[in-house]
């Protein structure tokens, strides 16, 4: 169990890392934010059109990164939406066994399906057919917009990253399972910290 604690903790720490690069994408998004807002009511005060859709995409593409990004960081630090009617009441073991039960039979595989599933659409925006044939990378319909290929690889970046970190919980929940790991570090695992048994 030490093993697959010390992989957990690994697991952890790149989920961090990448939460907190995504950290920096939310500053990027209110930025761009402004200056759609600002372009729009000065170019009306001056009659001259400022904005563009290259802007107005990047502010909605950058959304969509720091929500896809920031869907595994969210499980780490335990801040995913629950319905707490039950589960806040339980004791930190019956929250153990809920919390594996719910990585192990829904989390995980729903990721893997939506990975399955995204996959053709995925490459079929980067431009390869289903028939093997290449075509030009999707791109936005809109004069001046962004190439939606890289967006949507975030389709499949995302449920990835969550298995990875799925993996880590697993790993934690049955370490408290199995007296490995305090029920309080698993609680504090929202610090970086487990402490071992």
């Amino acid at each position: 169990m030490q093993g697959l604690l010390r992989l957990s903790k690994g697991i952890d720490a790149f989920t961090e890392f990448v939460g907190n690069v995504t950290i920096w994408l939310v500053p990027l998004v209110v930025a761009v934010g402004v200056w759609n807002v600002t372009n729009r009511y000065v170019g009306r005060a001056i009659g001259q059109t400022l904005g563009s859709n290259f802007y107005i995409e990047a502010q909605w593409y950058i959304f969509s990164v720091i929500f896809l990004l920031g869907a595994a960081y969210t499980l780490k630090h335990g801040e995913h939406v629950r319905v707490d009617v039950f589960y806040g009441n339980m004791s930190p073991i019956a929250k153990a066994r809920v919390d594996l039960f719910g990585t192990l039979f829904f989390l995980i595989p729903f990721c893997a399906l939506l990975i399955y599933f995204a996959w053709p659409y995925v490459m079929q925006s980067w431009g390869f057919l289903p028939n093997g044939r290449r075509v030009p990378w999707e791109v936005s319909p809109d004069p001046g917009g962004l190439p939606r290929a890289p967006l949507k690889t975030f389709i499949l970046i995302s449920p990835a990253l969550l298995i990875i970190q799925g993996v880590s919980e697993v790993i934690k929940n049955l370490a408290v399972l199995t007296g490995h790991l305090e029920p309080k570090a698993l609680a504090d695992e929202q610090n970086p910290d487990l402490q071992e048994v």
